[in-house]
């Protein structure tokens, strides 16, 4: 397993050459580089533009995971539902154009008076849509477990069963509520099978969250893929980063 950040909350102000020193500096082999943020990652990027973030990742020791996006499927406004695949399909081939594997995009919830089963169905249909895309181009559709209600892994698991496509995957998200008697098993069962090459992890401190074993079930099912941190903000965030590498590596440890 590899560790990597999210700029979600760490990088989310440094440019690009920043989040790739800082990442070699601290032990961070991978970044997953979120939308809207200062690192100008965008699909808004000429070839050119691309052309270089790619040289930038292959100068260096830090792995370019993919666009983290905020597509996202539910909306029953076929206009703007069109308008978040079409985005998705921008973000595949930015993903390839910089090196990345794969794009993140997420359910976001229920659709208020609506039936959950259309709602799953109208998102896996996209997906599956997207993921076809992104088969064309050699890259992964990174499902976030996330949303209202979305985030249950349950619901999750019907997502990807409509979407029925292998590169459509699920991005383990380490919310609360997945422990079942203090056990993180019975979640992870669900998705085990449907595990693409990120996973999120959050603060690794919080006692509340079994993250040993988490790292022991992802290595159960032979899991080398990415363990992006989305952990809070911190105003000392290079310092945290080296004492978060320390413990993932303790965590991790055989």
């Amino acid at each position: 397993m590899k560790l990597g950040i999210v700029t979600y909350m760490w990088g989310a102000d440094w440019d690009l050459p920043t989040l790739i020193k800082n990442c070699e500096a601290t032990g961070f082999e991978g970044i997953e580089l979120r939308s809207t943020h200062k690192h100008g990652v965008e699909p808004s990027l000429t070839k050119e533009q691309r052309a270089d973030v790619r040289k930038r990742f292959a100068d260096s020791k830090v792995t370019c995971v993919g666009p983290g996006s905020a597509c996202e499927y539910h909306s029953v406004d076929h206009g703007k539902l069109q308008q978040n695949i079409d985005l998705t399909k921008e973000f595949v081939l930015l993903s390839k154009d910089v090196g990345g594997s794969g794009v993140k995009v997420r359910p976001n919830g229920f659709n208020k008076g609506e039936e959950e089963k259309k709602t799953i169905e109208r998102m896996g249909l996209a997906l599956r849509e997207c993921g076809q895309f992104a088969a064309d181009h050699g890259q992964e559709i990174r499902v976030e477990v996330h949303g209202n209600g979305t985030q249950k892994p349950t619901v999750m698991r019907d997502i990807l069963k409509v979407a029925d496509h292998p590169k459509v995957v699920a991005c383990w998200n380490s919310n609360p509520g997945e422990t079942v008697n203090g056990s993180l098993k019975t979640s992870f069962d669900l998705l085990k099978d449907k595990l693409g090459s990120t996973t999120h992890i959050h603060d690794l401190y919080d006692a509340d969250y079994p993250y040993r074993e988490l790292f022991a079930l992802l290595k159960s099912i032979g899991y080398k893929g990415w363990c992006l941190s989305e952990s809070p903000a911190t105003t000392d965030t290079v310092r945290v980063m080296r004492y978060y590498r320390a413990l993932f590596d303790e965590l991790t440890r055989t």
